[in-house]
């Protein structure tokens, strides 16, 4: 239920919107104990400083422990491809459109944790996204944004994997 309230206070927010994401500086924790609004306008001028020569850049909306809300723009220039091995990962298009490569095979690998990062994906599924659209990246799936010919903006949420 929190993870619906949190997604849904996100989804209001409706202006602008990671391999290697560059990242604004995070906000302090969410507190626990009250509501909390990230406002459209501290969104679009914390989207307004990110850097321009990035392919994808993020800025961190919310973190209510274990949860990251992040709102990323992408550039139509090639993306990297991300494996979250502890985590699944939440997408809801703010604006714009691309295909999303899912499956397949990383190319030359990288890890950080549990996560690893490629130059892309060979083989994979391809699915068109737009304006609207929800996406989920089970953990341990490689993804990657492609075919992207203007800025698009996403919501990004960070799913822990439950406990076992």
């Amino acid at each position: 239920m929190r993870l619906s309230a949190l997604a849904a206070t996100c989804l209001t927010v409706t202006t602008l919107g990671a391999t290697s994401l560059a990242q604004a500086p995070a906000p302090t924790p969410t507190d626990r104990t009250k509501a909390t609004v990230f406002k459209a306008a501290d969104l679009a001028a914390a989207i307004a400083k990110l850097p321009g020569d990035r392919p994808a850049s993020s800025v961190r909306v919310f973190t209510l422990a274990p949860y990251n809300v992040n709102v990323e723009r992408r550039l139509p220039r090639p993306q990297g491809a991300s494996l979250h091995e502890a985590q699944a990962e939440l997408f809801y298009v703010i604006d714009g459109a691309a295909t999303l490569l899912t499956g397949g095979t990383l190319v030359a690998p990288t890890r950080t944790g549990t996560n690893l990062a490629g130059t892309g994906i060979e083989g994979g599924v391809r699915q068109a996204v737009a304006k609207g659209d929800f996406m989920i990246v089970p953990s341990g799936l490689a993804h990657q944004f492609v075919d992207i010919t203007a800025p698009i903006q996403l919501m990004a949420i960070y799913l822990p994997n439950a406990a076992q």
